[in-house]
Formats: structure tokens, sequence, C-alpha cells
């Protein structure tokens, strides 16, 4: 069955900022993606929080290694969801992607994210994410921003997608 991606947004900022938000999403697509590339004002996590649910509704599992050392765990009852299981760099960006699977439904949604960061020491580090929400609410809007509430750098862009089953 073949897919197709469809651009809905994309924002690249002029100067640092808070956040990047998508709204008024449409229910027209199966899935999102977004895809996030940019660096934070201070070492921090990406996060994600969807139609501005600040209440402790989401939970992931992750695993993340850099080619010698791995580590896995899990977190509940969090207030987000991580982009990426690693602190972004101030000045090496990282790309994060997070699927978003059956958003506009009826039951509790789920996410997938693959990221890779770069510490500017010549360190990688990749992980995939595993994330829930749990609220069957149709996802109308997303935030991405820093979970210490630090500026994300001039630079940064994210696209969202919608993605479409033929």
């Amino acid at each position: 069955m073949a897919t197709t991606y469809e651009k809905i947004a994309t924002t690249t900022l002029g100067s640092a900022a808070a956040s990047i938000d998508f709204t008024s999403i449409p229910a027209t697509y199966t899935d999102l993606r977004v895809v996030f590339v940019g660096t934070m004002a201070t070492s921090s996590y990406p996060w994600m929080r969807l139609n501005a649910d600040t209440d402790s509704n989401y939970s992931d599992t992750y695993l993340y290694g850099d080619g010698s050392t791995a580590v896995s765990g899990k977190n509940t009852s969090i207030t987000g969801w991580y982009m990426g299981a690693n602190p972004l760099s101030t000045t090496v960006p990282s790309m994060q992607t997070m699927d978003i699977f059956s958003y506009a439904g009826s039951t509790y949604k789920t996410g997938l994210s693959i990221s890779a960061t770069e510490f500017g020491s010549g360190q990688r580090m990749t992980d995939v994410i595993v994330s829930l929400w749990r609220s069957t609410a149709a996802i109308t809007s997303i935030k991405i921003f820093s979970d210490g509430g630090y500026n994300i750098k001039a630079g940064a862009t994210a696209t969202l997608y919608g993605i479409k089953a033929a």
C-alpha cells in the first residue's frame, strides 16, 4: 500500500523562541510526522506537548546508545513526550523525528521518535522512543519546546507532515 506525505506547515526560527507551535491541525490524514532540526540555548531535552495538555498523561519507553554503551528505561506519568533521549547540543544541530499514529482517532495516541545527537566533541548518540498519550481526543495542536524552559535557538526548523494511506 502506497503512503503519501504532505507538508502541512514549516517553521524556521529567525530568532530564539520558547517553542515552535503547530495549531489547527486538520483531521484529514491517518498519521502525522514531525521533523525537528536545531539546537537549544542551554543543553536540554526536546519535548512535545499535545493539545496543550500539561497533565501527567504521557509515558514512554526508550533505548539509546553511542556505539559502546546502550541504555534503556521508561518514564511514566510525565507532562510531555521526549523527542530525544539525550539533551540537544548548544552548537551542533540534531534531528528528531516523531511519528504520531492514528492522531485523529478515538483511542489513546502513540508515537515513535528516532533521533541522532552530536555533542560537538565527536560523541554521537542515537535513540528510539515509543510514547503514549493517554487521551482519546483528536490531536489539533503540537508544541515543541525545551524541558528546562530554555529557548530554541535561531535557525531551528520544524516541519509537520500529514500521512495519507493510499
